[in-house]
Formats: structure tokens, sequence, C-alpha cells
């Protein structure tokens, strides 16, 4: 086959490239002639060896040519969980994770140490001291779900330059007050922010970023909605103003207009992330289910 190794990091990754299809055992005992078939099948079992974005365990896993096998040498474990953070999936080129209500995505000036971004940092950390987290996007302080940060600095730059071609879709779990009498509609509008860091929404165009979410009623009760949001655009607030604007904002979110407070946070939970990944072009996907306290207000 003829591969030849890429080697970012001699003690921990080696990159192989296909050169043409393969059971994924047989690839591996080819390229790593100084291994046993024991060794192989234990880099199989624990999770630490990708075929693209994936981490595969499955021995006679079909290699096409073209594909990028990485092995990662260090230990790999799938869906860590840290404090108020679980680790989805992790390769050496962005972290996938869910995160719990009540933690910020960065620090402020008033909070700077228990945060999704030093959790993390301090979670690369521990397999080399020079290893980095990056921001690409974030998550408001009450609002729950998955979000994904860049390794290094070179991919954060890769994905924010072409974020909204990178990311595919972006979904919304909402508790909003009242009940939506339409089952499914989309709000454009165009977002701005005044003096007092506070997103207003215009109709008039060129007075804010261009904003479009579609909405769809998934339950009723007597006092709420439960909504799946999807963000076309991606603004800061955007679901949380819109909601507003419906006349419905989400339940707990005083900011923007909510009366009451049914779950003691602000009933908002970004369920699902799909984008491209900067390195492979894979597409992948990441969901995670409606909160079960949401589910309660519906019974």
């Amino acid at each position: 086959m003829n591969a030849k190794p890429v080697i970012k990091d001699k003690a921990k990754l080696t990159q192989l490239t296909v050169k043409k299809p393969a059971p994924l055992m047989q690839f591996l005992i080819e390229q790593l002639p100084g291994k046993s078939r024991t060794t192989v099948k234990s880099l199989l079992a624990h999770r630490q060896v990708s075929v693209g974005a994936h981490a595969i365990t499955q021995f006679d896993y079909p290699l096409e040519s073209g594909q990028m096998v990485t092995l990662n040498w260090g230990v790999v474990t799938e869906q860590t969980r840290l404090r108020g953070v679980k680790i989805l999936f992790e390769d050496p080129y962005v972290v996938v994770i869910e995160k719990e209500a009540g933690m910020l995505s960065i620090a402020t000036a008033k909070e700077k140490l228990l945060t999704t971004y030093s959790i993390l940092s301090a979670h690369v950390k521990k397999e080399d001291p020079n290893n980095r987290i990056f921001v690409l996007h974030r998550l408001d302080r009450d609002t729950s779900g998955v979000m994904m940060f860049a390794k290094s600095e070179a991919i954060q730059e890769i994905m924010q330059k072409a974020w909204q071609e990178a990311v595919i879709r972006r979904s919304y779990i909402a508790i909003v007050e009242g009940i939506v009498e339409k089952d499914e509609d989309t709000i454009r509008s165009f977002l701005k922010e005044n003096k007092m860091l506070f997103m207003y929404s215009t109709k008039v165009p060129g007075e804010g970023d261009e904003a479009i979410t579609h909405y769809k009623v998934l339950k009723r009760s007597e006092e709420f909605s439960l909504l799946q949001v999807e963000l076309e655009t991606g603004r800061k607030n955007q679901i949380r103003v819109h909601m507003k604007e419906l006349g419905h904002p989400v339940a707990g979110d005083k900011k923007y207009g909510s009366k009451v407070n049914p779950l003691r946070r602000t009933c908002l939970h970004a369920n699902l992330l799909a984008f491209k990944h900067p390195v492979t072009g894979e597409e992948l996907s990441f969901e995670t289910p409606v909160p079960h306290r949401f589910l309660t207000l519906f019974q």
C-alpha cells in the first residue's frame, strides 16, 4: 500500500494515508511492521484508531483510497465527564462537548475559574502542558447543550473564517411562555446591540445584522409551548430576542421579557450541532435529547 506516515508528534500521533482499499486491521499490520497483532488489536479496542474524524474499533472496517487513518498513542476516552461538561467527541483538531446550564462558556470580569473554557484547558493540559483550546462560539450561561472548541489557533482561524459554510445545522429546544398558535414559522429581522449590551430587533435593513430563525412547535400545555428552533444565522441572543418579538419569551429569561421561571433557569438547550470537519471535510453531527426537566412541564 506504500502509505507514508505523516507524524505530527512522534510520541502521540501518527497519520497514514490509505492508497488502496483494504480492511483496517490488515492496513495497520502492514503499516506498523514493528507492532504485534495483539498491539494493533489493543489500539482498536481502546479507541486509539480514527478514520477521518471517527474512532473505529471494528477490525474489518473497510478503508477506501484517500482516507486518513490517525493513530493516537496517548490514552483516548469517549464521553469523558468533567465538572459541568461532558465530552462527546475529541480528536487532534476539535473537541465537542455538552455544557450544563449555569456554567459560563468563557471567563468574565466577575468569574474567571469555573468556566467551560478553563475546565477543557485543564483537560487537554493533562496530556501535554503546552496544549491549549480556542473558542469557536459561545452558549449563554443558563443555556445548556452542544458546543465546540478548536485545539489549535490554526483550526480556530479556519473555522471562524468559514463559520457559515462550516456549520451545517444548529438546533435548539426552547420552552416559551404561552401557546404559540402557528405550528411552524420563520422570523426575520435585524439585530443590534445598544449601549446597555441589550440586543433588540428591527425590521429596518442596515440597522443591524440580519437574523433568521425557524421554529416548529413540538408540544403545548396550558401555559407553555415546547419548540424546536433552527438557526439560519447565529447572532448574539438571537433566539431569545426573536421569541420576545414573537410574543412568547423563553421561560426563565427575565432579560428578554419572561415573567415566570418554572425550572429556575433559562429554558433553552442547544440539542444539535452539525459541521464539516476542518481537516477531513467530513460531515459530523452531535445531538443530545430534550432535557428531562423540560418534558415535566408537558406531562
